[in-house]
């Protein structure tokens, strides 16, 4: 098994990676697909389904696929480009992609809520079509957008595909158990095997460059938020709060009176700056998702500026291991919170963060998986129930929690010798089964939970 960092660390948009990210790049995939076709096609229209229709609005789903359809991508994505856009759109009722020819759509009339069915593949279903002169409908595509921004046509989820195609890799561990394996044969670090991975799907250079450029999008995310203050959008009214924290942390710098708990704090406040940003709509890693996008980079936030002893040359090894992790928990569970609710998400994003932390502290490939194990399974169970179906309560504080909870995991794995009573792949496949279990409503789609229990304006 083979998942990238650069699969589960994407640079997107907010608010979600699999309600905003996922339709854009699977609009993306439909026009390339309409520009291989040999008809001439006159419009196009779509359908979305599942949670991605009752949490839509709140995710901006209809916007991301309306600019997705224009030919707009998360990696490059121009706010104020995409704003120009959509007025155009919404003025003439047409769209422009690159490489086909001007295409009627009525957002308002072409683009359709659909309640009432699900997709039968995943819960983030949606349907995109292209009409002839006529408005028959000459070429149609089912996407999943299954979460963490990864989007599958309903072929290729029948099909099982994932990210194996290519060059084999020197440890393609499939589980917890093969990696410590590989990992006690040959004598590396979880980071060291991932690297070797990744170094065989592709070019060294290009390798460092991009993680640097993870992490530089992730502190600069960090920042943003910090800096900013104001309203989120969305109708709730929820005031930005990583500022005014963050203020307040500095003011009291230096004083002797400072509770110990207060680093928890600064762990917290680093993780709502970024889920502030991507609440706001604004650049993201996911990290595995955007809603839990604040947890990892808190960590390493946290690590860099308040461990002592801790070095930027750490934060590639940070990433991998972090992303072995990840990849482990997607392929044999999930990421996506409209799967199996929030412990896919921020729970798999604090087993991810407390393991990079372990490594880079000097944790052992076994303390690094206890690390994970402990932050994944204290997060089981846990809900997606986003009010309104935005990323803001209780998403934005959730992360901050996570934060605290990866780190606390990771430093009781160091105490400990990587030995212990629950192994991560049990963590993994109980998650799986737990959000397999878990009612309907209880995930992404914004039916129950806090989402109907506190007021929505």
């Amino acid at each position: 098994m083979f998942l990238s960092v650069f699969d589960m660390f994407k640079v997107g948009i907010g608010p979600s990676s699999s309600h905003t990210m996922g339709p854009m790049v699977a609009a993306a995939r439909f026009l390339d697909m309409m520009r291989a076709s040999p008809f001439a096609f006159h419009g196009v229209k779509g359908s979305l389904h599942g949670s991605l229709a009752f949490t839509g609005v709140g995710h901006a789903t209809d916007r991301a696929t309306i600019l997705g359809l224009a030919g707009f991508v998360p990696d490059s994505y121009d706010n104020d480009k995409a704003e120009a856009a959509l007025a155009a759109i919404h003025a003439t009722h047409t769209v422009t992609p690159e490489g086909l020819p001007v295409l009627a759509f009525d957002p308002k009339r072409d683009l359709v809520f659909d309640y009432d069915h699900a997709l039968p593949g995943h819960a983030n279903g949606m349907i995109l079509m292209a009409t002839d002169a006529q408005g028959d409908v000459i070429l149609r595509q089912v996407f999943y957008s299954v979460g963490g921004g990864f989007v599958l046509t309903e072929e290729e989820l029948a099909q099982g595909k994932d990210s194996n195609d290519g060059p084999p890799v020197p440890y393609p561990f499939k589980s917890a158990a093969e990696m410590l394996e590989m990992a006690a044969a040959s004598g590396k670090s979880i980071a060291q095997m991932k690297r070797a991975n990744e170094i065989a799907r592709g070019c060294e250079t290009s390798f460092a460059k991009g993680t640097a450029r993870l992490w530089e999008v992730m502190n600069n995310c960090i920042e943003r938020g910090l800096a900013t203050d104001g309203i989120l959008p969305g109708g709730l009214n929820v005031r930005r709060r990583a500022k005014g924290i963050h203020d307040s942390l500095l003011a009291e710098r230096g004083m002797n009176l400072n509770a110990p708990h207060t680093i928890n704090d600064w762990m917290s406040v680093y993780a709502m700056a970024v889920n502030e940003e991507n609440a706001a709509g604004g650049q993201v890693v996911t990290a595995p998702t955007n809603g839990a996008a604040g947890t990892l980079p808190a960590v390493l936030r946290y690590y860099l500026d308040h461990v002592p002893g801790a070095s930027p040359s750490h934060v590639e090894d940070f990433l991998l291991t972090a992303a072995a992790i990840g990849g482990l928990v997607k392929y044999n569970a999930s990421i996506s919170g409209a799967e199996a609710g929030c412990q896919a998400e921020v729970g798999s994003a604090a087993a991810m963060a407390a393991a990079g932390l372990c490594a880079v502290m000097g944790g052992t490939p076994e303390q690094v998986e206890n690390a994970a194990e402990i932050a994944l399974e204290h997060h089981l169970g846990m809900t997606c129930d986003p009010v309104k179906g935005l990323v803001q309560v209780p998403c934005i504080e959730r992360n901050g929690l996570a934060a605290i909870k990866a780190v606390s995991a990771a430093s009781l794995a160091l105490r400990g010798d990587g030995k212990h009573f629950v192994p991560l792949d049990a963590v993994i496949e109980t998650m799986r089964q737990t959000g397999a279990d878990m009612h309907e409503k209880y995930k992404e789609t914004s039916l129950g939970g806090l989402a109907v229990n506190v007021p929505n304006c």
